[in-house]
């Protein structure tokens, strides 16, 4: 049956404007989760890096099981199962359940998030059409995460929290009832036996998994801990482990060979850091917000939004600036922005003028990320050959995941002990907060700032309208 190629789009994009929706909306919802479910201050950022780190990990094996199994029947399995997740999250009673379903939620965007991007590769053809269409994905995908701190506000004011997940139900269900009307199925033709590498992504994540753990307990128990140094060991092992099987396979999630490209290896590195930067800004921003200066989801959702414009606006500009002045000095711009926002934001207080510190620091830290994931995209799949683009594009993507989930529980943990830290010296519980807040920003100053060197030894790239089109649809 012939299918209209921009109904197609409509569909596919809808369910990515919906995963994107949930990674911000969750953010301004995070004080009312702690006080009903009683997280603990470190346990709290699980909501968070649970759906990174399973997205993250299990991204490439959701691309690897969409070409071969069939796109549209892998992403209407993603589109149930987030359905199911968001279901069982909104309901859930106590920390563990909500984690739980985090995590799985987090799988599922790893199905259908790669699933409907291949169903638009192969849609539209390269050329003026594909690039209209890559604009739209990417448009709405911004949308989407600057749309999520105020629906997420919104919700958690006028109902409560559990309508930040429960909203995703009948937005799944009606996709999953119209996707065969409006999406055709493909899939990889093979003659020999389907390899998926579930090994590789088993360990890969549970490797990752062990060291996000291990940094969180260092928190309460000590970085010299048993438990600790075991998690953290354990971690490496694992991962040691997942290099070892991909160096075996016949078809590896991640060919090994992909590292020998410079901008593929700096890309991954600065999507990490910008992963790292944003989540733990975004996690902090949202607690200081609320518990600090008082403002409810709804107020600090509305404060989050010029951040969002100023990311939309920068997507425009930095792919002027990368056509004109080339990938390398764009990210370099963009990673001092992001220093200078982050900067101004950790100087913010219990009652100081939000014009004056908040409101630049995060418009001039939206700015700047953009302006170093669109170069860094770029270049990340600039000199890889066409056969591995889509296990690059996959690589760099799940760097970002994974390199927020990681640094947002370093910072997080470093935080919370400065907290204690100066309570245990006798301050009080809002200067506390107020000096733990300044010392994550600081510390993701720092990530940012280690992005001006990776700007540094980044290749200088003149890029095609193809790789500007989906370089700005990733970024």
């Amino acid at each position: 049956m012939q299918r209209n190629p921009w109904s197609t789009l409509a569909v596919i994009a809808v369910a990515q404007f919906m995963v994107v929706l949930d990674v911000t909306i969750v953010n301004v919802a995070l004080p009312d989760i702690q006080r009903d479910l009683g997280f603990s201050a470190s346990g709290l950022q699980w909501v968070v890096s649970a759906y990174t780190l399973l997205f993250g990990g299990f991204l490439l094996l959701g691309g690897r099981a969409a070409d071969l199994l069939g796109r549209r029947r892998v992403f209407i399995v993603g589109l149930a199962l987030f359905g199911l997740t968001s279901l069982i999250a909104g309901l859930a009673q106590n920390p563990e359940q909500l984690v739980v379903m985090r995590a799985i939620q987090g799988l599922s965007g790893a199905l259908l998030s790669p699933a409907a991007f291949a169903i638009l590769t192969v849609t539209f053809k390269h050329g003026r059409e594909r690039n209209i269409a890559m604009g739209v994905w990417g448009g709405l995908a911004g949308l989407g995460g600057t749309l999520g701190v105020i629906a997420g506000g919104l919700l958690v004011d006028s109902l409560s929290w559990r309508w930040v997940f429960l909203v995703n139900v009948p937005i799944a269900i009606a996709l999953a009832a119209i996707v065969p009307l409006f999406v055709g199925e493909s899939k990889v033709t093979t003659t020999g036996t389907r390899t998926f590498d579930v090994a590789g992504a088993l360990l890969s994540t549970a490797g990752l998994l062990a060291i996000v753990l291990g940094v969180i307990r260092a928190e309460p128990l000590g970085w010299s801990s048993f438990e600790v140094i075991g998690l953290l060991a354990g971690g490496l092992a694992l991962l040691a482990a997942f290099v070892r099987v991909e160096g075996r396979s016949a078809a590896p999630l991640v060919p090994l060979s992909l590292f020998r490209s410079r901008g593929l290896t700096t890309s991954i590195v600065a999507l990490a850091l910008n992963g790292a930067a944003f989540l733990a800004m975004f996690f902090l921003t949202a607690i200081f917000l609320q518990q600090v200066r008082g403002l409810t989801a709804l107020e600090t959702g509305l404060q989050f939004l010029p951040m969002g414009i100023a990311a939309i606006a920068s997507a425009v500009i930095a792919s002027q600036l990368v056509t004109r002045f080339g990938t390398k000095p764009v990210q370099f711009g963009g990673a001092a922005l992001s220093v200078v926002g982050l900067l101004l934001l950790s100087g913010a207080d219990a009652t100081g003028s939000y014009a004056l510190t908040i409101l630049p620091g995060l418009v001039l830290f939206g700015m700047g990320i953009i302006a170093v994931g669109t170069p860094a995209s770029i270049a990340a799949v600039a000199d890889v050959s066409h056969d591995h683009a889509g296990a690059a594009s996959g690589v760099v993507n799940a760097g970002y995941q994974v390199g927020g989930a990681l640094g947002l529980a370093a910072i997080t943990t470093l935080a919370t002990s400065h907290v204690e830290s100066l309570v245990t010296g006798g301050a009080g519980q809002q200067d506390a907060l107020v000096g733990g807040f300044e010392r994550g920003l600081m510390i993701a100053a720092l990530f940012a700032a280690a992005n001006i060197v990776m700007a540094l030894g980044a290749p200088r790239l003149r890029p095609t309208a193809d790789q500007m089109a989906e370089a700005a649809a990733a970024a």
